[in-house]
């Protein structure tokens, strides 16, 4: 039986006077803490969200100390400078979005109406629209321009609950405006308050000046860019947009090779629009995450599988887009590590890694809890920071979202809106109503 309010038996009193140092949250109905293997959650433990009822978090400096039944917590912790008193309501990590590209300029409203007329992703390029049409605005655009838009939107993100999206560059396509982008998503995510992991993807699209020349576009990419955001440490990974009529598998494999040599985790974008080897590349690589995978074969996935390469689903991108959904289930069965993503762009302007998790049940085969573990934990492993966040266990970020529902079967369930009631960062409430003490 759930605890209420009725059956508390004494109720910390808050500091007076200095500033926030820790933090109590009590009576959760449903307090996921996603605690159990260190590595990526996969088959049966992809389903286990380490649920307490009546469940409570304490938090010092920002970082997680205790989390238990509310009577354990309380018992030990009868202080704090802030209170959240989360009866009735969902608590779980702060999102972690594993996939975006937040940083850009400029929109791709107009897009809407072609592909109400049919249009497919490739003719909507072949028009001028898709990527080059970001680009070009994207290198007309001023860094601060760039920060100002990107804060924005990840604060907006940061509402729905995300606290740590991994952003990628892609929309300058050479050198100076691919670091431009990286170092705009620094900045952007320190004025939204979000943690922001940085991805190089120079290799998205082959630019107008290096038109029927993606060799050398490569040969560039692999030697002045790289060496340059390796110089000046804007990146953590690198990824490749491997696709028939982007890049192929041998000059995704150079480029990749490179970027390893010189200590950025791989990436790819994989198999989004046919089966063009990027799931078999990705474990030929050992990469970290292969993403979309809409048209992966079955041995790509048990390649990916062997490999530990954790797959990033997109459905909203399959929504925006007018693709096929990526089978979540085949890949769950097979033993592959799911994480999620919104893959917010200027062609699917999602901001919500709730409507994800929903779209994801929805459409690709995933339960409510596979979804969740793929929303925290799992997307965490997949942007290497598993260390820190996606779970709520003691010593790391405190980052947690208090939703606003009766049980966490509902972020499967519902179809937009914002459940986010409370989103703490690091022990901070930053966004949401103050339910504070």
């Amino acid at each position: 039986m759930r605890r209420t309010r009725a059956h508390k038996v004494r109720e910390p009193r808050r500091a007076i006077g200095g500033p926030a140092r820790d933090l109590l949250v009590l009576h959760a109905s449903e307090l996921i803490t996603l605690r159990g293997p260190l590595g990526p959650r996969v088959r049966e433990d992809a389903s286990r969200l380490g649920l307490l009822e009546d469940g409570a978090l304490y938090a010092q400096s920002g970082r997680i100390v205790e989390v238990g039944p509310t009577s354990q917590v309380l018992s030990r912790h009868a202080r704090a400078d802030r209170v959240i008193d989360a009866t009735g309501k969902v608590v779980l990590p702060g999102f972690v979005d594993a996939h975006t590209h937040a940083v850009f300029a400029g929109s791709r409203e107009h897009e809407v109406e072609w592909k109400a007329e049919g249009v497919s992703y490739e003719g909507i390029a072949a028009r001028g629209g898709g990527i080059q049409h970001t680009v070009r605005a994207t290198r007309e655009a001023s860094e601060d321009e760039l920060v100002r838009m990107g804060g924005e939107r990840l604060r907006r993100m940061r509402s729905h609950g995300t606290t740590t999206v991994e952003v990628k560059s892609g929309y300058g396509l050479r050198t100076k405006d691919e670091i431009k982008i990286l170092r705009a998503i620094e900045k952007a995510g320190e004025r939204a308050d979000v943690h922001v992991v940085r991805t190089f993807l120079g290799a998205h699209a082959v630019p107008p000046e290096f038109e029927g020349r993606a060799d050398d576009y490569v040969d560039a990419l692999a030697s002045e860019t790289l060496d340059a955001v390796v110089t000046e440490g804007l990146a953590s990974f690198c990824d490749v947009f491997v696709e028939r009529g982007y890049f192929t598998v041998d000059q995704g494999r150079r480029l990749l090779d490179r970027a390893l040599d010189l200590g950025l985790a791989p990436k790819i974008h994989a198999d989004e629009l046919s089966d063009g080897g990027g799931a078999k590349l990705a474990a030929e690589l050992r990469a970290t995450s292969a993403d979309h995978l809409v048209h992966a074969s079955d041995g790509g996935i048990e390649a990916m599988v062997r490999a530990g390469v954790i797959g990033v689903l997109l459905p909203a991108t399959s929504l925006a887009s007018r693709m096929p959904f990526a089978d979540g289930r085949k890949l769950l069965e097979a033993g592959a590590p799911v994480a999620l993503g919104t893959d917010f762009n200027p062609n699917c302007w999602c901001e919500s890694m709730q409507l994800v998790i929903a779209l994801a049940c929805h459409h690709n085969g995933l339960t409510p809890a596979q979804a969740i573990t793929g929303a925290t934990i799992n997307a965490a492993h997949a942007v290497g920071r598993a260390a820190d966040v996606g779970s709520l266990e003691p010593g790391k970020r405190a980052d947690v979202v208090v939703l606003d529902l009766p049980s966490y079967r509902h972020l499967g369930y519902r179809l937009g809106g914002n459940a986010a009631e409370i989103v703490v960062k690091d022990g901070r409430e930053v966004s949401g109503r103050a339910l504070t003490k």
